[in-house]
């Protein structure tokens, strides 16, 4: 699922942007959930997931430019797209890694033309996230949303941390190739990821919300080191 916020204290605006947004996803056969919000304050107080932010520079009070900046600061990592009407302003663009901008009015053309671009970005971002495939439908799946992943039969499921699963059909030994190194195949059945490890014991990984995996005898030789070279590279 695609997070989309737009922020435009203008609602026709804001009512383009989304149909714009919505059309493109539908025709990829994503899921999109669009979020909008009138203003950079309300947008600040946002904490949810946001992997695409439309954002306009000319608003009221606080504007665009500062809201990304304190977007940026707060670790934001997501694309981010500038609307604005004057050309100029895109050059302070860059200091806060803006991906593109729009010129009002929005350009059908260009907007498309851009979509697609960052569309590859997103299908390609696999340093970070994990692109599942499902008959025609695509879902791009963060890695750090995953808790653990379990295999069934031929069939995987991705427990993430909002409590949905999430299933598709592949083979483990794939799976965890296209996993990065928070992630530790402790059984023929399962990859957990290390973030979300509370303890070890008894053969046991115990994760998040009081979950229980099993460690076989063959990988619990390697888990404790594992566990510190997790510790080492991702929480130090």
């Amino acid at each position: 699922m695609i997070c989309v916020a737009i922020c435009d204290d203008e609602k026709y605006m804001s009512d383009i942007i989304e149909k714009m947004v919505s059309d493109f996803f539908h025709r990829k056969n994503m899921d999109v959930v669009i979020t909008r919000f009138s203003s950079g304050e309300e947008l600040l107080k946002y904490d949810r997931r946001i992997d695409i932010l439309f954002l306009d520079i000319q608003m009221k009070e606080m504007d665009g430019m500062e809201t990304a900046r304190r977007m940026r600061k707060r670790k934001f990592k997501g694309f981010l797209i500038f609307i604005t009407i004057l050309k100029e302003m895109v050059f302070e663009s860059f200091e806060v890694q803006a991906y593109d901008y729009l010129l009002k009015p929005v350009e059908n053309t260009y907007f498309e033309k851009m979509m697609e671009r960052l569309f590859v970005s997103l299908q390609s971002s696999s340093e970070t996230n994990l692109l599942v495939q499902k008959g025609y439908e695509s879902r791009i799946v963060p890695f750090e949303d995953i808790v653990f992943c379990e295999i069934i039969d031929r069939k995987v499921y991705l427990h993430l941390e909002s409590s949905e699963v999430v299933d598709f059909y592949d083979r483990i030994e794939n799976l965890e190739t296209k996993l990065d190194d928070r992630f530790f195949r402790c059984h023929r059945s399962f990859l957990i990821n290390m973030k979300y490890l509370k303890g070890y014991k008894n053969g046991r990984a115990y994760m998040n919300g009081g979950i229980e995996i099993p460690v076989s005898r063959l990988r619990s030789k390697e888990f404790s080191s594992v566990i510190l070279q997790y510790m080492r590279k991702w929480r130090l």
